[in-house]
């Protein structure tokens, strides 16, 4: 790691280290002791602030026949090939029948739609009563209007479902395609980001596993919705944090003194002084999430969450590096900074989200600015696209507030985590003979929204877990989880009344995935737990993780409407409240 420019020279640096008293577990590390917390010992303060990954094992490269040298390289490989695997079986399980069912299912009657307008004429037009039976037609017809047609979410998502039917047509398998890519590709994703959060390659590949075979995951990985899109920017920004908490760390690291030991240990001049420097990975990660809020507004609580979590990870990376007043020189030299790199950033993102819109004169509210009514108030020496367009969100922001009007599929946020009431997006009932029923009973053909249900009941215990290590052990990674896990899901508890759907709990399903790797990791137990007790928990974590897939194959027929005999059908719905 290259050398950072500090307020300090390297001399000022290192008469400061000498003064600098050691320094003493504080009071509430003595306290935690009681509930398993770990008091760190004072060693080389860069190994606390920059965690090394683990090394490969020697037992099972032993087993296999395989030298020391090449474990090495093997565990090097493992680090992209292991993801990269996963990721394959995560896109031949999403990709695989994609147009099936070739039918407009649930909210596809919206977004498809919509996307295949904005490449039409840069705003949303209007579609005839009977567009989707005529788009699934064997002689398909677009019935569309310029005529411009209100609707309630920013345009970018729907500019990605655009991407796919540019390539491939308006069609199932073209308005699925970018979703299914980018489904596939979140994966990969959590494989990476669990590797680094974790320090382990196993526990990443593990997290993107149980990621790949989640039902809710699969199903909205294979509709044309907009919820996993916003998952996807969530989950790439969460990806460019960790990148960027880790190298901002090692500049910390590398600006500390060492002593003639060879130990660096903790500076107050370092740790209050040192400016950061340019920091491209948390400006991804300000663009990441300007995506997600540009696909559905609830991206803004995880631009908020985020940010302020990013701003905590400076705050105690300079109170590691041994800053006297970690908060006030964060406040000084890092908040500014990091409210640019994100929360202008993504602001940015919104608005160029809506270019088309701008661009053109035909969209919904476009020209408001020049109607008698957009002409008055005390903001009319603004632009008219600026005026406009503000108006439109807040009408947008109106009808979101007010959406009271009641469905069948429903379902209150208490329920989301124990999957009390999901979402059937597709059902059919062919007799024998017709589109592939062989059941003389006769056929259920369903696409169910419903999380695998194992994994779910699973996280809610590992949710537990995680609450404890943050709270009781201060594991930032854990806090990191439930972090993600909690803008997710709690802000829609503000919203009871309004009308609101299992299927939003798709954002916050990696960090459940993660949770319940960090759990099933501490069940397999730590490095240097003794035979037995390593044996022990590996069966029992090895007995988990292959139920979670069974019961994933289990319900594989409900994720992708298989026909299958009513019996059958009916021995899977497992709830009075799943029917």
């Amino acid at each position: 790691m290259g050398r950072v420019t500090s307020d300090t020279t390297a001399t000022e640096a290192g008469a400061h280290h000498a003064a600098y008293p050691a320094q003493q577990p504080p009071a509430w590390q003595r306290r935690l002791r009681r509930f398993g917390y770990p008091v760190r010992p004072q060693g080389d303060v860069r190994a606390r602030l920059v965690p090394a990954f683990r090394g490969p094992g020697t037992r099972l490269w032993a087993v296999l026949g395989v030298g020391p040298d090449a474990a090495v390289r093997l565990s090097r490989w493992a680090a992209w090939g292991g993801p990269l695997l996963v990721a394959l079986l995560a896109g031949v399980l999403r990709f695989w029948h994609l147009g099936s069912p070739h039918d407009v299912i649930f909210d596809e009657t919206y977004y498809p739609k919509d996307a295949w307008s904005l490449l039409q004429y840069g705003y949303e037009g209007t579609w005839d009563k009977n567009a989707n039976a005529a788009l699934v037609d064997p002689h398909p017809k677009i019935l569309l209007t310029p005529q411009a047609s209100y609707v309630v979410h920013p345009p970018m998502g729907k500019w990605l479902i655009a991407l796919g039917e540019g390539v491939f047509g308006m069609n199932p398998f073209g308005w699925r395609f970018t979703v299914a890519l980018l489904g596939t590709l979140s994966v990969f994703l959590i494989c990476r980001i669990g590797r680094r959060l974790m320090r382990s390659t196993a526990l990443g590949c593990l997290a993107g596993t149980l990621l790949a075979v989640d039902g809710l995951h699969f199903v909205m990985s294979r509709t044309a919705l907009l919820d996993l899109i916003v998952m996807f920017w969530v989950v790439a920004a969460f990806g460019c944090l960790l990148v960027d908490r880790d190298r901002t760390r090692a500049r910390l690291a590398a600006a500390l003194p060492v002593g003639p030991d060879r130990v660096a240990r903790p500076d107050d001049t370092v740790g209050d002084r040192l400016r950061l420097g340019w920091r491209p990975w948390r400006l991804a990660a300000g663009l990441c999430l300007g995506l997600a809020a540009a696909t559905k507004w609830n991206g803004l609580y995880y631009l908020a969450a985020f940010a302020l979590m990013a701003v905590l990870w400076d705050v105690a990376a300079r109170r590691t590096a041994g800053a006297r007043r970690p908060f006030r020189s964060t406040l000084r030299r890092d908040v500014l900074p990091a409210f640019g790199s994100t929360v202008v950033v993504a602001l940015a993102t919104y608005l160029a989200s809506w270019s088309g819109w701008i661009a053109t004169k035909g969209g919904y509210y476009r020209d408001w600015a020049t109607t008698p009514e957009g002409r008055t108030g005390a903001w009319t020496w603004l632009p008219d696209w600026l005026r406009s367009l503000w108006h439109y969100q807040t009408e947008v922001y109106n009808f979101h507030t007010g959406l009271t009007t009641p469905h069948t599929y429903q379902s209150n946020p208490w329920s989301w985590l124990v999957l009390g009431r999901p979402v059937s997006y597709f059902y059919k009932d062919p007799a024998a003979g017709q589109q592939g029923c062989t059941a003389a009973e006769g056929c259920a053909r369903e696409v169910f929204a419903l999380g695998t249900p194992l994994l779910w009941w699973a996280a809610c215990f590992a949710l537990l877990y995680a609450l404890y290590r943050w709270l009781f052990q201060r594991d930032w990674r854990a806090g990191a989880i439930a972090c993600g896990v909690a803008a997710g899901y709690l802000p829609w508890f503000l919203y009871q009344e309004r009308t609101i759907f299992l299927f939003y709990a798709v954002v916050f399903v990696p960090f459940l995935c993660l949770a319940l790797a960090m759990m099933i990791g501490a069940i397999i137990g730590p490095p240097g737990t003794n035979e037995r007790r390593h044996t022990i928990g590996a069966v029992g974590a090895g007995v988990l993780v292959l139920l979670i897939i069974w019961n994933f194959i289990y319900f594989y027929p409900l994720y992708t409407g298989t026909p299958i005999p009513k019996s059958d059908w009916q021995g899977r719905m497992w709830f009075d409240s799943w029917v």
